[in-house]
């Protein structure tokens, strides 16, 4: 009798991959011990990118190309449509990939091994970034889970993400009740992270790797190493568009009625003076809660540009 493994629908998006999504789909067609379907959303390219798409369908029945849905203009709105457009049923999970990294081929057998041994409902994991020159750099991102840590960041790349059916589904639901709110949402691996910890679904961020996670120009988000990333980690908050992501989030999740976050919502002075004295329930990372604890001071000094 043959041996039955877990099925696993991967959502790819895609964007002018032509350099990188041949390597990333086989890394992902070639994974051990699971049942995958790749599915496939192109946000308009120029570099023949759908394509190949088109022609890597014919060869493969366990790869599905959407038809084209205009352009997203980021990778958030296309990971939305992917979900919302992919039928979910007869898998057993739900997985994440960007066009450009290479997956371990234990990623997916790894993180469908661990919920289904556990009472998790989602998995994510560290990775280790590389550089064109060879520089690779591991990214931790498995610190403690905190009260509060999903208002205001993810758990890790989107990429590293494997939802349960029983996660998926209310999430799928949740997003098209409200479909056009989502659309100004900028990081789809933030609100999926935001959702579930809100809605009681327990999360497990692995230690171990799953992927080598490619650093490149074209980016959309990359890894958060070094001076220059802090630096615009700082502009983006002082700019007004972190904290209003923080306000949307936390309102399409049902969070913006909680005494704790409705006590700060509005992001006045004296509230987000009130915010930084929780920094130790607001992020995982220790470094990250001291430079939580001085923002929020800062902006409430100079004044919050979100208003």
């Amino acid at each position: 009798m043959p041996v039955k493994y877990p099925r696993v629908a991967v959502l790819l998006a895609a964007y002018n991959g032509m350099r990188w999504i041949e390597e990333q789909v086989s890394s992902i067609l070639n994974q051990s011990s699971v049942d995958v379907t790749v599915y496939i959303s192109v946000d308009p390219s120029t570099d023949g990118t759908e394509g190949w798409c088109a022609s890597l369908v014919v060869e493969r029945s366990n790869v599905v190309l959407l038809p084209t849905a205009g352009h997203f203009g980021g990778a958030a709105r296309n990971f939305f449509r992917l979900i919302r457009d992919v039928d979910f049923e007869g898998y057993d999970f739900i997985a994440f990939s960007d066009q450009d990294d290479i997956w371990h081929s234990d990623k997916l057998a790894r993180a469908t091994q661990a919920l289904l041994t556990s009472e998790y409902d989602a998995y994510s994991s560290n990775v280790t970034a590389f550089w064109p020159d060879g520089k690779t750099h591991l990214l931790d991102k498995a610190q403690p889970q905190v009260t509060w840590d999903f208002l205001f960041e993810a758990a890790g790349p989107g990429c590293t993400y494997v939802l349960s059916k029983r996660l998926a589904d209310p999430l799928k639901d949740s997003m098209l009740c409200n479909w056009q709110a989502l659309q100004d949402v900028g990081l789809h691996d933030w609100y999926c992270y935001a959702f579930a910890r809100s809605h009681h679904y327990k999360w497990f961020i692995d230690p171990v790797p799953s992927m080598h996670y490619r650093q490149h120009d074209s980016n959309q988000v990359g890894a958060n190493t070094g001076l220059t990333p802090l630096i615009a980690r700082y502009k983006t908050i002082h700019n007004g568009q972190w904290f209003s992501q923080v306000q949307l989030i936390a309102s399409l999740v049902g969070q913006n009625r909680d005494p704790f976050v409705g006590a700060w919502l509005e992001l006045g002075r004296s509230q987000l003076l009130k915010l930084s004295l929780s920094a130790w329930k607001c992020r995982r990372r220790f470094r990250d809660k001291v430079f939580f604890f001085f923002i929020c001071c800062a902006i409430a000094v100079m004044g919050n540009r979100a208003k």
